[in-house]
Protein backbone atom coordinates (compact mmCIF):
# COMPACT_ATOMS: atom_id res chain seq x y z
CA UNK A 1 0.00 0.00 0.00
CA UNK A 2 1.21 3.44 -1.16
CA UNK A 3 1.93 5.80 1.81
CA UNK A 4 1.03 9.20 2.40
CA UNK A 5 3.43 12.22 2.94
CA UNK A 6 2.87 14.25 5.70
CA UNK A 7 3.36 18.04 5.68
CA UNK A 8 3.28 20.07 8.56
CA UNK A 9 1.18 22.39 9.20
CA UNK A 10 1.20 25.98 7.16
CA UNK A 11 3.37 28.41 8.77
CA UNK A 12 1.62 31.75 9.87
CA UNK A 13 2.34 34.94 11.59
CA UNK A 14 2.83 34.19 15.68
CA UNK A 15 4.36 30.80 15.15
CA UNK A 16 7.64 30.32 16.84
CA UNK A 17 10.76 29.51 14.23
CA UNK A 18 14.14 27.25 15.51
CA UNK A 19 17.24 27.75 14.97
CA UNK A 20 20.03 25.55 15.36
CA UNK A 21 23.45 25.05 13.68
CA UNK A 22 23.55 21.33 13.08
CA UNK A 23 26.35 21.62 11.00
CA UNK A 24 28.53 25.16 11.09
CA UNK A 25 28.06 27.65 13.59
CA UNK A 26 28.61 31.52 13.24
CA UNK A 27 31.74 32.59 13.77
CA UNK A 28 32.03 36.42 15.24
CA UNK A 29 32.30 37.76 11.56
CA UNK A 30 28.90 36.95 10.90
CA UNK A 31 27.02 37.43 14.03
CA UNK A 32 26.22 40.66 12.77
CA UNK A 33 24.31 39.17 9.84
CA UNK A 34 22.96 36.80 11.80
CA UNK A 35 21.24 39.09 14.35
CA UNK A 36 19.76 40.87 11.20
CA UNK A 37 18.23 37.75 9.76
CA UNK A 38 16.76 36.77 13.44
CA UNK A 39 15.25 40.59 13.61
CA UNK A 40 13.88 40.34 9.63
CA UNK A 41 11.79 37.10 11.46
CA UNK A 42 10.83 39.10 13.91
CA UNK A 43 9.77 41.97 12.19
CA UNK A 44 7.53 39.64 9.28
CA UNK A 45 5.64 38.03 12.57
CA UNK A 46 7.47 35.06 13.69
CA UNK A 47 8.62 34.15 17.42
CA UNK A 48 12.33 33.03 16.89
CA UNK A 49 13.64 30.54 19.81
CA UNK A 50 17.77 30.43 19.35
CA UNK A 51 19.37 27.05 20.03
CA UNK A 52 22.67 26.94 22.23
CA UNK A 53 24.23 24.59 19.06
CA UNK A 54 26.19 27.41 17.40
CA UNK A 55 29.86 28.08 18.05
CA UNK A 56 31.29 29.56 15.32
CA UNK A 57 34.72 28.67 16.44
CA UNK A 58 36.00 25.18 14.79
CA UNK A 59 34.34 23.20 12.27
CA UNK A 60 30.66 21.84 14.07
CA UNK A 61 28.80 24.24 16.18
CA UNK A 62 28.96 21.43 18.71
CA UNK A 63 29.46 18.15 19.29
CA UNK A 64 27.15 15.31 17.33
CA UNK A 65 25.15 14.37 20.24
CA UNK A 66 24.74 17.61 21.19
CA UNK A 67 23.59 18.84 17.77
CA UNK A 68 21.49 16.23 16.92
CA UNK A 69 19.76 16.29 20.28
CA UNK A 70 18.94 20.08 20.21
CA UNK A 71 17.88 19.31 16.49
CA UNK A 72 14.77 16.44 17.60
CA UNK A 73 14.08 18.36 20.50
CA UNK A 74 13.43 21.19 17.85
CA UNK A 75 11.68 18.96 15.34
CA UNK A 76 9.43 17.69 18.23
CA UNK A 77 8.13 20.70 20.41
CA UNK A 78 4.36 21.17 19.52
CA UNK A 79 5.19 25.04 19.96
CA UNK A 80 7.82 24.99 16.82
CA UNK A 81 6.50 25.06 13.61
CA UNK A 82 10.06 25.51 11.21
CA UNK A 83 13.45 25.12 12.34
CA UNK A 84 15.68 27.22 10.15
CA UNK A 85 19.50 26.49 10.50
CA UNK A 86 21.64 29.67 9.55
CA UNK A 87 23.64 27.73 7.20
CA UNK A 88 25.32 24.35 6.03
CA UNK A 89 29.15 23.61 6.08
CA UNK A 90 30.63 20.32 6.20
CA UNK A 91 29.74 17.60 8.46
CA UNK A 92 26.30 17.59 9.45
CA UNK A 93 26.57 13.51 8.64
CA UNK A 94 28.22 13.38 12.09
CA UNK A 95 24.61 13.90 13.76
CA UNK A 96 22.66 11.49 11.49
CA UNK A 97 23.03 7.90 14.14
CA UNK A 98 22.28 10.61 16.71
CA UNK A 99 18.87 11.86 15.67
CA UNK A 100 15.88 10.20 16.55
CA UNK A 101 14.10 9.97 13.72
CA UNK A 102 11.59 7.92 15.48
CA UNK A 103 10.30 10.40 18.20
CA UNK A 104 10.20 12.82 14.62
CA UNK A 105 8.04 10.46 12.61
CA UNK A 106 5.82 10.12 15.84
CA UNK A 107 5.43 13.74 16.42
CA UNK A 108 4.04 16.45 14.36
CA UNK A 109 5.61 17.69 11.52
CA UNK A 110 7.64 20.65 11.22
CA UNK A 111 9.02 22.45 8.67
CA UNK A 112 12.92 21.88 8.45
CA UNK A 113 14.67 24.04 5.85
CA UNK A 114 17.86 24.64 4.62
CA UNK A 115 20.39 23.52 1.45
CA UNK A 116 23.95 22.76 0.85
CA UNK A 117 25.32 20.35 3.96
CA UNK A 118 21.58 20.69 5.47
CA UNK A 119 20.28 18.18 3.10
CA UNK A 120 22.13 15.91 4.64
CA UNK A 121 19.48 16.22 7.21
CA UNK A 122 16.42 16.95 4.52
CA UNK A 123 16.70 13.64 2.68
CA UNK A 124 17.00 11.01 6.14
CA UNK A 125 13.83 13.00 6.94
CA UNK A 126 11.80 12.76 4.46
CA UNK A 127 12.98 9.39 3.97
CA UNK A 128 12.91 8.00 7.35
CA UNK A 129 9.65 9.70 8.84
CA UNK A 130 7.76 10.32 5.50
CA UNK A 131 7.60 14.11 6.81
CA UNK A 132 8.23 16.52 3.66
CA UNK A 133 11.18 18.81 4.02
CA UNK A 134 12.38 22.12 2.34
CA UNK A 135 15.10 22.74 0.33
CA UNK A 136 15.25 26.57 0.04
CA UNK A 137 16.86 29.41 1.73
CA UNK A 138 18.61 29.14 4.69
CA UNK A 139 18.51 31.62 7.35
CA UNK A 140 21.46 33.98 6.32
CA UNK A 141 19.80 34.46 3.00
CA UNK A 142 16.25 35.07 4.54
CA UNK A 143 16.09 38.54 4.27
CA UNK A 144 16.87 38.81 0.75
CA UNK A 145 14.46 40.16 -1.74
CA UNK A 146 13.77 37.31 -4.90
CA UNK A 147 12.76 37.78 -8.36
CA UNK A 148 8.80 36.98 -9.01
CA UNK A 149 9.78 33.68 -10.64
CA UNK A 150 10.86 32.21 -7.15
CA UNK A 151 9.24 31.40 -3.83
CA UNK A 152 10.43 32.46 -0.41
CA UNK A 153 10.78 29.44 1.86
CA UNK A 154 8.00 31.13 4.88
CA UNK A 155 5.73 31.61 1.75
CA UNK A 156 6.04 28.00 0.64
CA UNK A 157 6.03 26.98 4.53
CA UNK A 158 3.00 28.58 4.63
CA UNK A 159 1.25 26.34 1.90
CA UNK A 160 -1.21 23.71 3.60
CA UNK A 161 -1.97 19.88 2.10
CA UNK A 162 -3.54 20.67 -1.11
CA UNK A 163 -2.44 23.98 -2.14
CA UNK A 164 -0.11 24.31 -5.47
CA UNK A 165 2.79 26.34 -5.42
CA UNK A 166 4.39 27.12 -8.92
CA UNK A 167 8.10 28.61 -9.53
CA UNK A 168 9.52 29.25 -13.06
CA UNK A 169 12.88 29.67 -14.46
CA UNK A 170 14.59 33.17 -13.56
CA UNK A 171 15.84 35.22 -15.89
CA UNK A 172 19.02 36.32 -14.35
CA UNK A 173 21.18 34.68 -11.92
CA UNK A 174 23.93 35.51 -10.00
CA UNK A 175 27.45 35.42 -12.38
CA UNK A 176 30.53 33.45 -10.93
CA UNK A 177 31.82 37.23 -10.81
CA UNK A 178 28.97 38.70 -8.59
CA UNK A 179 29.71 35.29 -6.29
CA UNK A 180 27.72 35.83 -3.17
CA UNK A 181 26.89 38.46 -1.18
CA UNK A 182 29.33 39.98 1.16
CA UNK A 183 27.19 39.94 4.34
CA UNK A 184 30.39 40.51 6.64
CA UNK A 185 30.72 43.61 4.85
CA UNK A 186 27.75 44.41 4.89
CA UNK A 187 25.12 42.69 7.26
CA UNK A 188 21.85 44.20 6.23
CA UNK A 189 21.94 43.33 2.90
CA UNK A 190 18.75 42.53 1.26
CA UNK A 191 19.50 41.71 -2.24
CA UNK A 192 21.11 39.70 -4.38
CA UNK A 193 23.49 41.14 -7.18
CA UNK A 194 21.52 38.80 -10.28
CA UNK A 195 23.60 40.35 -13.38
CA UNK A 196 23.89 37.29 -15.78
CA UNK A 197 20.69 35.66 -18.49
CA UNK A 198 20.01 31.98 -18.45
CA UNK A 199 17.45 29.61 -18.33
CA UNK A 200 16.87 25.47 -17.97
CA UNK A 201 17.44 23.28 -21.07
CA UNK A 202 17.46 19.89 -21.69
CA UNK A 203 20.76 17.83 -21.96
CA UNK A 204 21.85 17.45 -25.47
CA UNK A 205 18.49 18.76 -26.26
CA UNK A 206 18.52 22.03 -26.64
CA UNK A 207 14.68 22.28 -28.65
CA UNK A 208 13.09 19.38 -27.00
CA UNK A 209 10.01 19.97 -25.19
CA UNK A 210 9.08 18.08 -21.77
CA UNK A 211 6.11 17.38 -19.80
CA UNK A 212 6.57 14.93 -16.71
CA UNK A 213 5.89 14.37 -13.15
CA UNK A 214 6.98 12.32 -10.09
CA UNK A 215 7.24 12.66 -5.96
CA UNK A 216 9.99 15.61 -6.11
CA UNK A 217 13.45 14.31 -4.16
CA UNK A 218 17.32 15.16 -4.11
CA UNK A 219 19.74 17.62 -2.75
CA UNK A 220 23.64 18.37 -3.02
CA UNK A 221 25.86 15.78 -4.55
CA UNK A 222 28.12 15.92 -2.67
CA UNK A 223 26.75 15.23 0.71
CA UNK A 224 24.29 12.90 -0.63
CA UNK A 225 26.62 10.50 -2.55
CA UNK A 226 28.28 9.28 1.02
CA UNK A 227 24.37 8.04 2.06
CA UNK A 228 24.02 6.47 -1.24
CA UNK A 229 23.43 2.76 -0.03
CA UNK A 230 22.69 3.50 3.03
CA UNK A 231 19.46 3.55 5.18
CA UNK A 232 19.97 6.95 5.17
CA UNK A 233 19.51 7.35 1.54
CA UNK A 234 17.33 4.41 0.47
CA UNK A 235 15.77 6.46 -2.65
CA UNK A 236 14.50 2.85 -3.91
CA UNK A 237 12.07 1.91 -0.58
CA UNK A 238 10.85 5.76 -0.87
CA UNK A 239 9.67 5.23 -4.50
CA UNK A 240 8.19 1.81 -3.61
CA UNK A 241 6.78 3.17 -0.48
CA UNK A 242 5.49 6.78 -1.54
CA UNK A 243 6.24 7.33 -5.17
CA UNK A 244 4.57 4.03 -7.26
CA UNK A 245 4.25 6.59 -9.97
CA UNK A 246 8.16 7.66 -10.38
CA UNK A 247 10.56 10.72 -9.03
CA UNK A 248 11.54 13.60 -10.09
CA UNK A 249 15.40 13.44 -8.50
CA UNK A 250 16.89 17.13 -8.35
CA UNK A 251 21.15 17.17 -7.68
CA UNK A 252 23.13 20.00 -6.97
CA UNK A 253 26.97 20.58 -7.21
CA UNK A 254 28.42 22.89 -4.61
CA UNK A 255 31.95 23.40 -5.22
CA UNK A 256 33.93 19.97 -6.51
CA UNK A 257 35.75 19.79 -9.36
CA UNK A 258 33.83 18.10 -12.54
CA UNK A 259 35.56 14.34 -12.23
CA UNK A 260 34.65 14.29 -8.40
CA UNK A 261 30.95 15.23 -9.25
CA UNK A 262 30.74 12.61 -11.80
CA UNK A 263 32.48 9.91 -9.21
CA UNK A 264 29.61 11.27 -7.23
CA UNK A 265 26.69 11.32 -9.84
CA UNK A 266 28.08 7.63 -9.99
CA UNK A 267 27.75 6.71 -6.68
CA UNK A 268 23.89 7.62 -6.54
CA UNK A 269 23.41 5.89 -9.91
CA UNK A 270 24.66 2.65 -8.77
CA UNK A 271 22.86 2.76 -5.54
CA UNK A 272 19.77 3.02 -7.55
CA UNK A 273 18.86 6.64 -7.35
CA UNK A 274 17.47 6.63 -10.58
CA UNK A 275 15.66 3.66 -11.52
CA UNK A 276 12.37 4.90 -11.02
CA UNK A 277 13.02 8.62 -12.05
CA UNK A 278 10.68 10.01 -14.46
CA UNK A 279 13.10 13.17 -15.23
CA UNK A 280 16.40 14.41 -13.37
CA UNK A 281 17.00 17.96 -12.44
CA UNK A 282 20.59 19.66 -12.22
CA UNK A 283 20.86 22.73 -10.55
CA UNK A 284 22.92 25.75 -12.23
CA UNK A 285 26.15 25.21 -10.54
CA UNK A 286 30.04 27.68 -10.36
CA UNK A 287 31.84 24.62 -9.52
CA UNK A 288 34.99 24.07 -11.78
CA UNK A 289 35.84 22.24 -14.01
CA UNK A 290 38.37 19.52 -14.43
CA UNK A 291 40.81 20.70 -16.92
CA UNK A 292 38.78 20.09 -20.47
CA UNK A 293 36.41 18.14 -18.43
CA UNK A 294 33.18 20.20 -17.51
CA UNK A 295 30.59 20.25 -15.21
CA UNK A 296 28.04 18.95 -17.76
CA UNK A 297 30.76 16.13 -19.00
CA UNK A 298 30.27 15.11 -15.31
CA UNK A 299 26.03 15.11 -15.63
CA UNK A 300 26.40 13.75 -19.20
CA UNK A 301 28.81 10.86 -17.93
CA UNK A 302 26.63 9.49 -15.37
CA UNK A 303 23.19 10.50 -16.50
CA UNK A 304 22.94 10.36 -20.56
CA UNK A 305 22.57 6.60 -20.95
CA UNK A 306 19.62 6.49 -18.66
CA UNK A 307 17.16 7.16 -21.06
CA UNK A 308 15.57 9.75 -18.95
CA UNK A 309 15.41 13.56 -19.70
CA UNK A 310 17.61 15.70 -17.76
CA UNK A 311 16.78 19.07 -17.22
CA UNK A 312 19.98 21.74 -16.75
CA UNK A 313 20.65 24.68 -14.92
CA UNK A 314 17.60 24.75 -12.67
CA UNK A 315 17.70 27.37 -9.96
CA UNK A 316 18.69 25.36 -7.32
CA UNK A 317 21.27 24.99 -4.57
CA UNK A 318 24.34 27.11 -4.86
CA UNK A 319 24.06 29.55 -7.60
CA UNK A 320 21.58 32.56 -6.42
CA UNK A 321 18.24 32.85 -6.50
CA UNK A 322 17.09 29.21 -5.69
CA UNK A 323 13.45 27.80 -6.08
CA UNK A 324 12.10 26.03 -2.90
CA UNK A 325 11.65 22.36 -3.33
CA UNK A 326 9.51 20.63 -1.26
CA UNK A 327 10.95 16.59 -1.09
CA UNK A 328 7.69 14.66 -1.10
CA UNK A 329 5.64 16.91 -2.91
CA UNK A 330 4.26 15.83 -6.09
CA UNK A 331 6.08 17.93 -8.74
CA UNK A 332 5.93 18.74 -12.62
CA UNK A 333 8.48 19.92 -14.81
CA UNK A 334 7.29 21.59 -17.92
CA UNK A 335 9.81 22.80 -20.97
CA UNK A 336 7.57 24.01 -23.96
CA UNK A 337 9.04 27.38 -25.59
CA UNK A 338 8.68 30.24 -23.49
CA UNK A 339 7.27 28.27 -20.71
CA UNK A 340 9.80 26.51 -18.25
CA UNK A 341 7.83 25.82 -14.98
CA UNK A 342 8.24 23.61 -11.76
CA UNK A 343 4.98 23.32 -10.19
CA UNK A 344 4.08 21.13 -6.92
CA UNK A 345 1.51 19.92 -5.39
CA UNK A 346 1.30 19.08 -1.67
CA UNK A 347 -1.29 16.02 -2.09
Amino acid sequence: MTRSIRYPRPLRPGDVIGVTAPSAGVDAGMRARFDFALGWLEHVGFVVSVGDCLDGSGVVSAPAQARAAELTAMLTDPEVRAVVPPWGGELAIEILPHLDFQQIAEAEPTWLVGYSDVSTILLPLTLLTGNASLHGQNLMDTPNALPAEVAHWSDAAGLGRGATLVQCSTTTHASHGAGWPNYRGDPSLTRYKLDEPGQWSLLDQPRAHLDVAGSLIGGCVEVLAPLAGSRYGDIRAFSRDYAPDGLIVYVEAAESHALDIARCLWSLRLAGWFDNANAILVGRTHAPDSGGFTQQDAVRSALAGLNVPVVLDVDCGHVVPQLVLINGATARITLDGETQALTQVLD
